[in-house]
C-alpha cells in the first residue's frame, strides 16, 4: 500500500536528480559554514559536486516528457532500439546522420535518420524515452540547450536538433 499519490510520485521521480543535487548542497553547506578544518574544506568540494549534479539534474528532467506513451526505447552499446505498436527499428548512433524533433505529431517524436534507411520515429513519451538524453548526449556538437527548448516550444514544423557534420574531405572534387 502506498501512501503517496500516483502524480506526487512520478513528479518526485522526474525531478530526483534535481532533489538529491538539492540534499547534497545542504550538507555541503552545512559543512562548509558550521565546520572548521579539512570538513569545512570537504564542505567545499561538496558544494561544487552538488552544482554539477543540480545542473545535470535540471536538463535530465527537462528532457522526461512523460510516459504512457505508445512503444518501448531501449538503448544499448551506441544502438538505439525502437519497439513500437506499429512501428520499430534499430538505429546506430555512429550511424546517425540527422536527429529531428517533430511536434506536429501527438506525441511529439524525435526522427532520426541513417543514410539507406527509413526514418526511425520514436515517441518523446515512450517507455525508456529518457535514456535517449544520454545516448543524444554523445553526438559530437549537439547543442543540448536548444534540443530542450525546442522540446517546450510550440511549433508547427519538423525542428532539425542536430545534423552529422560534413568531413572536409568530402567536399574536395579533382574538377
Amino acid at each position: 500500500m502506498s501512501f503517496m499519490r500516483p502524480e506526487a510520485r512520478a513528479a518526485l521521480w522526474r525531478w530526483r536528480e534535481v532533489l538529491v543535487g538539492v540534499a547534497t548542497l545542504a550538507i555541503g553547506l552545512w559543512w562548509a559554514l558550521t565546520t572548521i578544518g579539512l570538513l569545512q574544506w570537504l564542505g567545499y568540494v561538496v558544494l561544487v559536486l552538488a552544482a554539477a549534479i543540480l545542473a545535470a539534474g535540471l536538463q535530465r528532467a527537462r528532457f522526461r516528457a512523460g510516459s504512457g506513451g505508445p512503444g518501448v526505447v531501449r538503448v544499448d552499446e551506441g544502438q538505439v532500439a525502437y519497439f513500437g505498436p506499429l512501428t520499430g527499428g534499430v538505429v546506430a548512433m555512429g550511424d546517425l546522420s540527422t536527429l529531428k524533433l517533430d511536434p506536429r505529431s501527438r506525441p511529439a517524436h524525435w526522427l532520426l535518420s541513417q543514410p539507406g534507411q527509413p526514418e526511425l520515429a520514436i515517441p518523446l513519451t515512450a517507455e525508456g524515452a529518457e535514456a535517449l538524453f544520454d545516448a543524444f548526449a554523445t553526438l559530437p556538437g549537439i547543442r543540448t540547450e536548444h534540443m530542450l527548448a525546442q522540446m517546450r516550444r510550440p511549433s508547427d514544423q519538423v525542428v532539425v536538433i542536430w545534423q552529422k557534420p560534413q568531413t572536409a574531405a568530402s567536399h574536395l572534387r579533382l574538377h
